[in-house]
This record gives C-alpha cells, sequence and structure tokens, in this order.
C-alpha cells in the first residue's frame, strides 16, 4: 500500500487533504464523494488508492468535454456517475448510476456491457489494436469524454473510440475508479488534446447565466 501511495503522490507528497481547488479552476475532485479508501492529492487533481470519486461539478452545459490521463496501470474506470453511485466500488458501470470505460476494455452500465473496444474497433476497420493509435487505453494515454446530453463518446489520445453511449440520465459528473495500483489525474482545462468540435471545459452553474 505505501508503495502504491508514493506513486500516487509523487511531487504532491506533503500535500494533505482536504484539497483546495487550483486558481486557475475551482473545479476538482470531491473530498466529500469519494470511498473510504480513495486518496486525493494535487490540488484535487490525482486519484490513487481503492473506489470511486466524483469532480465537483455536474455536466449542464450543453457540451461539456474533459481528460484523463493514466498516469499508472492498474484497474481503472473512467465516466460518469450520479451522486448516488456507491464510490466504494473499486468498477465504475456496475450499477445503475455509473457509466464508465475500464481497463479491461469495456464500456459498463448497472454491470452490463454496452460496447467492447476490439468489436468496436473492427466495425470500423481496425482489426487489430495496434492499428488504433498504437494500442488500447494503457499507462501514459490520455481519454477523452465528451457528454452532449444525447451522446456520452470517449476518446483515446484524441481519436473517437466510436462507442457512443445513449440513454444517459439524471445530473452526471466525471467519475474515476481504481484499484490494484492505478493511478489518474483528471484534466479539466489545458487539454492534451483538442476537444470535439462545439465541446469545451465543464462550466460551473453560474457561468452560464
Amino acid at each position: 500500500m505505501f508503495c502504491c501511495l508514493r506513486s500516487c503522490l509523487g511531487d504532491a507528497y506533503t500535500q494533505t487533504v482536504p484539497v483546495r481547488p487550483s486558481r486557475e479552476n475551482p473545479i476538482h475532485l470531491d473530498t466529500t464523494h469519494m470511498g473510504h479508501e480513495v486518496v486525493i492529492v494535487k490540488n484535487g487533481q490525482r486519484v490513487c488508492g481503492s473506489g470511486g470519486v466524483l469532480a465537483t461539478a455536474p455536466l449542464v452545459q450543453s457540451k461539456s468535454y474533459f481528460e484523463v490521463k493514466i498516469q499508472q496501470s492498474g484497474q481503472w474506470s473512467i465516466g460518469l456517475a450520479t451522486r448516488n453511485a456507491d464510490l466504494n466500488k473499486t468498477k465504475g458501470g456496475t450499477d445503475v448510476e455509473t457509466w464508465c470505460l475500464s481497463s479491461d476494455n469495456v464500456l459498463r452500465h448497472n454491470d452490463e456491457e454496452i460496447h467492447r473496444l476490439q468489436e468496436a474497433l473492427a466495425e470500423h476497420g481496425e482489426e487489430k489494436p495496434e492499428s488504433f493509435g498504437g494500442s488500447f487505453p494503457t499507462e501514459g494515454d490520455t481519454i477523452g469524454v465528451a457528454f452532449d446530453h444525447v451522446e456520452l463518446n470517449f476518446y483515446l489520445n484524441g481519436r473517437n473510440l466510436e462507442v457512443p453511449v445513449l440513454n444517459v440520465r439524471g445530473t452526471v459528473y466525471p467519475a474515476l475508479f481504481v484499484d490494484d495500483g492505478a493511478v489518474l489525474d483528471i484534466l479539466l482545462d489545458n487539454f492534451s488534446h483538442s476537444p470535439p468540435a462545439g465541446f469545451d471545459k465543464i462550466m460551473l452553474e453560474q457561468s452560464l447565466l
């Protein structure tokens, strides 16, 4: 556990929780909505430990986008969830409150498989994962998440994975789940890749008025 924690803390080793949001962006990972064994560092931008965490702001604008960098491999899930989600679970998509792509390359909701990346790639003429940007999501890659209240889409290093999710219900937040040594960083601005056309960083509700 200490070894995994050191990898998570990195240059944030001296920081403690609760965290304070960065000056540039008031949105961050929410220490009041996370699993009991989750650790949040780097001003609320990094998660490790075991369990899930939500961001502090819901996706209320018409087209929202955020990214998650896989800093260290392990078991992880990335997607959306309502505040009713069970954040003590180590994998997202296993209940009715979460919609997540996981490190086993399966996109789930309510513990049902919606898409499997191998099959999705084959449908789009990408029979070998090596031809799709080099590999399936792995350590060092960036997963983009775009939501327009009709479709939820995932991107691998800027390229659409073509695994759209429909019927996302309720007020949803960015959701990250980790276990088995995984370390994830959420990017809420200063993205590694350009958002899809018309999409922008998550905005606070009062900013939309």
